[in-house]
């Protein structure tokens, strides 16, 4: 993709995002918020298929920015894997603090949960791929016996993930102090 295409559909992005929180709910059709946002239809499909994958694009762009922070910094790349993880879920919801009435907003709506999960299918897929990553390098000098089977323990931190996730969104502390430790 070129950097004008990804220019372009990060302002789909950004549009969706800012009218889900001004109107107080999801666009209803594509017609209505690309009429709404003086948009032609045709450059909104372009990018995507439907409205519920905008919203899945909005966490996949969430992860993309996170690792393109991660990667800038020296220190990550030579990192043992457990401080990469660590590493990754600060700055994780360091981006989310920044889109934070948008992600309560989308995970705390009248939907039923399993719709709202459907959303963050590309960010498991991505964060699975991370993980899986870095347990599959954490295994590297360890005897057989000893080693984490790559599948099982990446699905393990996409849950521990999902927790994290549902204990910020919750964190009234100020400055999500609860969240840091």
């Amino acid at each position: 993709m070129s950097q004008k295409e990804h220019k372009a559909k990060q302002e789909i992005i950004s549009a969706f995002m800012a009218y889900s929180l001004d109107q107080d709910h999801f666009p209803v059709s594509v017609y209505k918020f690309c009429k709404f946002q003086s948009m032609n239809e045709k450059d909104f499909y372009k990018f995507f298929g439907s409205l519920d994958a905008v919203k899945s694009a909005v966490w996949e762009s969430f992860y993309d920015n996170v690792m393109t922070l991660l990667e800038k910094d020296e220190n990550f790349v030579s990192a043992p894997p457990k401080e990469r993880l660590l590493s990754f879920y600060y700055t994780f919801f360091e981006v989310l603090l920044l889109n934070r009435s948008y992600v309560l907003f989308s995970l705390r709506g009248e939907e039923k949960i399993i719709t709202k999960l459907v959303q963050l299918s590309p960010l498991r897929k991505s964060f699975k791929g991370f993980a899986t990553t870095l347990i599959e390098e954490g295994n590297i000098n360890k005897p057989s016996y000893l080693q984490h089977p790559a599948p099982l323990f990446s699905e393990a931190t996409w849950v521990q993930l999902g927790f994290l996730l549902k204990f910020w969104i919750d964190d009234s502390s100020a400055d999500f102090e609860k969240t840091d430790q």
